[in-house]
């Protein structure tokens, strides 16, 4: 069975520049496996990137031994769950691409609230900083 997006549709792709997923294939397939639960597809801005390095998450950093480039504002990013909702807590969620975040992100975030963070990706992502 195909991994199902937070719509109940297919799953679609959340990011190929830089790749991202758990498993580094571009989707935010949450398996089991995962047990930080990467599931939610974000778009990264400045104020999320600086909160998550406040607490300790430094999503800026590359970490080549993780196959990690580093992010910054514009690109697509499978997040952890929990992380997302810690940024929303602090009023600095990032966007969420719903087609591309996996129904497993329900077991932590109301559909309700990744709706009202909801975005289509426009071409030139640069607005978004």
């Amino acid at each position: 069975m195909a991994d199902r997006n937070v719509l109940g549709g297919e799953l679609a792709e959340c990011g190929s520049d830089p790749v991202t997923g758990y498993y580094r294939t571009g989707g935010c397939m949450a398996t089991p496996e995962d047990l930080g639960n990467h599931s939610i597809c974000t778009v990264m801005t400045e104020d999320f990137l600086r909160h998550q390095q406040e607490v300790g998450n430094d999503l800026v950093t590359a970490r080549p031994e993780w196959m990690f480039p580093g992010l910054r504002p514009g690109d697509r990013w499978c997040v952890v769950a929990l992380r997302w909702w810690q940024s929303y807590e602090a009023g600095v969620a990032a966007p969420v691409v719903l087609a591309a975040t996996h129904e497993r992100a329900l077991e932590v975030v109301p559909l309700e609230i990744l709706r009202q963070f909801a975005v289509d990706v426009p071409d030139d992502a640069s607005s978004l900083a």
